[in-house]
């Protein structure tokens, strides 16, 4: 297949390179004459720039920022660090600058301090985690004024302001969650736990709940009963003594479902109540392995935050680089880890 120039191009419309330049880069005026013969030509002959000549011409830096929760606090978000580092191996010759900043959790308006202090820094664009429903929606609309592309991931926000979404169906995940709890049960009652998040802005915790809920609504025969509690972890003591306060209003608790990663900590909390109590939670911290191989956590639903970083910040540097398009979501698979295949997850 024949490559053809500028000069090609120009020669074949009857018009100056200048012209098919202006065209090409959608930049300068153009007549409507020569806009349709050079178009027609470059439809003809299905004309492909060649992205990398024409970033490596411009030498524009594309700057990228990572708006996550502080991992040092929760260390499910360590390996995201490790997939920043990754992609910015991957491109490092392409003009492409990456910074992370990070927020409390627990707190809403560190996020909102952090991602306006982000925004000022006008970035080509955010990937970020919207763990605040209501504020993360503004934040993306903020982002859009200032024509900074959004990229979420871990949580969906509906907002017509952000570019793509990267992670799982939380739903279909609780649903998985109840799936393997009745595989364990077949009937009892089962507590939902929810720790350290306002749920009523946490549109990824209620998904994961409305999912847990249905399956069971969905069986045709069910002897259980759900119960839901939200809890803080401040501190170890405290956090021991809402357990059993937990328990002591629900004694005949059989299972547990913890909607977030620490799973560990309803482990240590329930001390040797949890060899009797089945659990199923989330992710692959440290804590949650050592438990789940000792057989006090019976699965862990597997969410990937390394991957999803990865291939989010990869959709958006290929975008600036490639013209390729950002799929407007992407969802990963639900891995579902016991203690029998873990080891293949630690590699």
């Amino acid at each position: 297949m024949k490559k053809y120039t500028i000069k090609d191009i120009a020669q074949l419309a009857g018009v100056s390179k200048g012209t098919v330049d202006r065209v090409l880069h959608k930049r300068g005026k153009v007549s409507e004459i020569a806009l349709e013969k050079v178009t027609k030509i470059l439809n003809e002959i299905d004309y492909r720039p060649n992205p990398i000549a024409k970033n490596l011409k411009s030498n524009k830096i594309y700057k990228l920022a990572v708006i996550l929760p502080d991992a040092q606090k929760d260390s499910y978000w360590e390996p995201c660090t490790g997939a920043i580092k990754e992609v910015e191996s991957e491109f490092q010759h392409f003009g492409i600058e990456i910074k992370k900043y990070v927020f409390d959790a627990t707190e809403t308006s560190t996020f909102i301090k952090t991602s306006l202090e982000v925004i000022a820094t006008l970035p080509d664009a955010i990937l970020m985690v919207p763990l605040f429903q209501k504020e993360a929606s503004k934040i993306a609309a903020k982002c859009t004024e200032n024509n900074i592309k959004v990229s979420t991931f871990n949580n969906f926000i509906d907002s017509s302001y952000s570019n793509n979404f990267i992670g799982q169906d939380l739903y279909q995940s609780g649903r998985v969650a109840a799936k393997l709890m009745d595989m364990l049960l077949k009937k009892g009652t089962i507590g939902i736990i929810h720790i350290d998040e306002d749920y009523q802005n946490a549109t990824h915790l209620q998904e994961k709940e409305k999912g847990f809920r249905s399956y069971f609504k969905s069986l045709k025969t069910s002897d259980y009963k759900i119960t839901t509690v939200n809890l803080n972890y401040k501190k170890s003591e405290i956090f021991n003594a809402s357990i059993d306060s937990f328990l002591e209003k629900n004694p005949n608790i059989n299972g547990l479902f913890v909607t977030i990663s620490k799973s560990y900590v309803v482990v240590e909390a329930l001390k040797e109540k949890a060899n009797t109590i089945a659990i199923v939670g989330y992710d692959l911290v440290k804590k949650n392995i050592d438990y789940l191989k000792q057989g006090q956590i019976d699965f862990l639903i597997h969410q990937n935050p390394k991957q999803q970083v990865y291939l989010g910040l990869s959709y958006l540097v290929e975008h600036f680089l490639f013209d390729k398009q950002i799929p407007p979501q992407l969802l990963l698979p639900l891995d579902i880890i016991n203690s029998e295949n873990i080891e293949g997850y630690l590699t």
